[in-house]
């Protein structure tokens, strides 16, 4: 299929499968576009750590600072990974740095790094979502993922860079 290809970094990637996968699991939209934002963020500052791009915060006393008080009332796992939420007036919302991700800056970005590609590649990631049950799909989100992220170098070179997100791929591993 002609123009099944797109170039494109694996943040944006990562964070539309996310928000996808938790719509799926039964949040709300903007819960989940809430949600897939925050897990691809922590999945990339855990990248950036090990790359040395980011330095690991620690306590006074020399330990790996916790992993609470970031404003969370809950978490949420998804796609392998534990979100901290809370539960806003408008629903649940990942927080990142004790703030409510915001969904409509999730859409805004997901326009801007898609462009007029995104509903296709959501339509392509909802079949490949819904070609799977509940239960699994929880279990594998992040292995599917694996499978058809854009390549891109390994180490520091590949940090940022884009690559060819294959759409076709997508529709295959949903059948």
């Amino acid at each position: 299929m002609p123009g099944s290809v797109i170039q494109i970094n694996r943040a944006p990637v990562l964070t539309l499968w996310a928000s996808v996968v938790a719509e799926r699991l039964g949040f709300e939209p903007d819960e989940a576009l809430s949600l897939g934002k925050a897990m691809a963020g922590l999945t990339a500052q855990s990248k950036g750590r090990r790359l040395g791009v980011y330095k690991r915060r620690y306590t006074k006393d020399g330990h790996p600072a916790p992993k609470h008080g970031l404003g969370e009332e809950f978490w949420v796992e998804l796609c392998g990974r534990t979100v901290p939420a809370q539960e806003t007036d408008d629903g649940v919302r990942a927080v990142v740095k004790d703030q409510p991700v915001d969904p409509e800056k999730t859409t805004a970005y997901l326009k801007q790094k898609f462009g007029d590609d995104l509903a296709r590649v959501r339509k392509a990631m909802e079949k490949l979502a819904c070609a799977h049950d509940l239960d699994e799909l929880s279990e594998i989100a992040f292995a599917l993922y694996e499978k058809f992220r854009p390549a891109i170098p390994p180490g520091r070179r590949g940090w940022g860079a884009k690559g060819d997100l294959d759409l076709a791929q997508i529709r295959r591993m949903a059948r």
